[in-house]
């Protein structure tokens, strides 16, 4: 059975089993409404004893059913760790104070198996600068966190300052168990091209989307493809030309290639801009699937506030496009009978309307066709900032408007909570809201806001997670406190002297040299164009492949990880862009052996080689020869 076809017999099942999702008519159910009044309480306290606090920021909030879904946070410490929780259709519950993230975001790969795009640990990869003073590298939202079971199996990262170093991650989702990708900020210099990882259900490989280095900030599944939304910006570095693709499509593994722009996406057919207008005049695409169909929306940049773009929506039926909402069929006022309280709402100034407004999210209502757009200042927002929200239809018609609190709420003594930041639908009249300040509106039919407690959820939730493995791809660092005494233990034999005692002291005191990653390396030409490179690997190593022809990338190999022994390399040349340079980068995933330097295999050594590899330019860049 597929995935897809999986994920509907369970959407399926649980309509069945649950009472009202299974009911089609959306009007069947019009007394849904949106209320913050099922907030979580601290941890450890009780409803009756304790009051709701926010949740921190709130990365992201997914659902793999009405009853099962998950959002992550930065905390809201000290009440509020970093981390995860967990909602079983009555309540929401701390699920692990571990892999939080500034801006996290959260893949879900099967019904008890997800990842979380996390923050790395303060202090684990410092380095030295120049001066020899340690300073921190970037851990925000830039490691992986694997779910399974109700545990959490482990825990990606990797050194920083490297060609391959994993760089801030915005977007993740999954096809299968066996296919997600994650994907954020633009490679670093000199590389062009945009950040992915990709789980192929062994092992975690870089793939970056080579060529435009825009940053991926929204990633959604649908039909067996991912769809992904790029940021555009003028600093954005793009080799050759570029016909701005917004939106890219990500193959199913084994499918070639992985990542390609969504050709005619953005051309006559879908107006997205003003006539004159570049593409950096309006933000990302922020994505949102149900019933097979792909919404995106997006506002004015907010770099550029000069350009002229506004709230703009697209909805995508059966790969064809159509605008709700922009320059054709403009916003607007959200408030028309008080303009001044719109422009206090989104943080308008002088003759600016509700289509001037950021948008935050999108999220589509599955079994109605329309969708909920979240609108927020531009420029952030206070303490004192109310969500706004706007019902679209799929014709583009506003079907309302809404803030929250809502006015019944406020009389109530509940105050504003922040700006509208995430959104979340897993069913028809069931959809969830987060604040910038980590507060959760929920929409639901009055009556009807809990459904049956999730008889799966001990799958994925066994008590409260709060150790994290060390990372995978990182060199271990040795402990602070010194090894356990264990000198009461007998570990060797004692030595009485004599000729047996001579040799052991002459063994102690041989010196010996660290084998070299690399080793025994061969290339040569296979069909006239195809670069054979063969090579011996000391231990278990990620590995790519580079060519370039002065400083431009013209060919590269994804970064794959491969076992010790001999291995093999093939990356297809273009004879019009011959390289003039090859580079191979390479991460040793284990301790380097040392050997005796006297003789054998230590005979000669004298580096390390780990890092980046140039091979030496020879006749084969100018079209013929091998490497030696």
């Amino acid at each position: 059975m597929s995935f897809t076809r999986a994920v509907t017999l369970a959407a399926l099942s649980l309509a069945l089993a649950v009472p009202g999702l299974a009911s089609a008519p959306h009007a069947a159910a019009a007394g849904a409404t949106w209320s913050g009044l099922e907030q979580p309480v601290p941890p450890g306290s009780s409803r009756e004893s304790s009051w709701p606090v926010g949740l921190g920021k709130i990365g992201d909030i997914e659902f793999w059913a009405p009853n099962r879904g998950l959002l992550i946070t930065e905390g809201e410490p000290p009440t509020i760790p970093a981390g995860l929780w967990a909602y079983n259709g009555v309540a929401w519950h701390e699920l692990a104070t571990v892999c939080g993230a500034t801006d996290g975001r959260i893949a879900w790969a099967g019904p008890s198996e997800f990842w979380t795009v996390s923050n790395g640990r303060a202090g684990q990869a410092n380095e030295l600068s120049g001066n020899g003073i340690e300073k921190a590298v970037p851990i925000e939202d830039n490691t992986l966190c694997h779910f399974s079971g109700g545990q959490l199996i482990a825990s990606y990262a990797h050194p920083a300052n490297q060609p391959d170093s994993y760089q801030a991650m915005h977007a993740a989702e999954c096809l299968s168990p066996v296919d997600c990708w994650f994907a954020g900020d633009p490679l670093p210099e000199p590389q062009v091209g945009s950040f992915h990882l990709h789980w192929n259900g062994s092992s975690l490989e870089n793939e970056p989307y080579l060529g435009e280095g825009h940053a991926v900030e929204d990633m959604r599944a649908l039909e067996n493809h991912l769809y992904e939304s790029v940021r555009i910006a003028r600093t954005d570095r793009i080799a050759g030309a570029s016909t701005t693709p917004v939106i890219h499509r990500i193959n199913p593994e084994g499918v070639l290639p992985a990542i390609q722009p969504e050709e005619g996406l953005f051309d006559e057919g879908l107006p997205l801009y003003q006539a004159g207008e570049t593409a950096d005049a309006l933000d990302f695409l922020h994505l949102s699937v149900a019933d097979g169909e792909l919404w995106a929306a997006a506002g004015r940049s907010s770099e550029r506030v000069e350009v002229a773009g506004q709230v703009t929506v697209a909805r995508d039926v059966k790969r064809t496009w159509t605008q709700l909402i922009g320059p054709e069929h403009p916003l607007g006022p959200i408030l028309p009978t008080d303009p001044s309280e719109e422009r206090a709402l989104l943080g308008l100034v002088g003759a600016e309307e509700a289509k001037d407004a950021a948008v935050s999210a999108i999220a589509a209502e599955p079994g109605t066709g329309e969708a909920w757009l979240a609108l927020a200042p531009r420029e952030g927002s206070g303490s004192d900032a109310r969500a706004v929200l706007v019902h679209v239809s799929a014709e583009g018609t506003v079907l309302e408007e809404q803030t929250l609190p809502s006015t019944s709420e406020e009389e109530q003594g509940i105050g504003p909570k922040g700006a509208a930041a995430k959104l979340a639908c897993p069913a028809v009249n069931d959809c969830w809201l987060a604040t910038t300040r980590g507060w959760l509106f929920h929409l639901a039919p009055d009556g009807e806001r809990s459904l049956p407690t999730d008889s799966g959820e001990s799958e994925y939730f066994t008590g409260v997670i709060t150790f994290r493995p060390p990372d995978l791809g990182l060199p271990q660092v040795p402990p602070d406190a010194p090894p356990p005494d264990n000198s009461g233990l007998v570990e060797e034999a004692p030595n009485y002297g004599g000729t047996f005692a001579e040799a052991q002291a002459a063994r102690a005191t041989e010196s010996k040299v660290t084998l070299p990653l690399l080793s025994h390396l061969h290339s040569r030409l296979v069909h006239g164009s195809t670069l054979e490179l063969s090579f011996h690997l000391a231990v278990k190593a990620r590995v790519r492949l580079v060519a370039k022809r002065r400083s431009d990338v013209v060919a590269a190999t994804p970064m794959r990880t491969l076992g010790a022994g001999n291995r093999k390399l093939l990356l297809a040349l273009s004879p019009r862009r011959w390289p003039t340079k090859l580079s191979l980068q390479t991460h040793a995933l284990a301790p380097l052996p040392s050997v005796p330097s006297a003789s054998g295999e230590g005979a000669g050594v004298t580096t390390v080689s780990t890092g980046l590899f140039v091979l030496p330019h020879t006749q084969l860049l100018s079209g013929s020869g091998s490497l030696p």
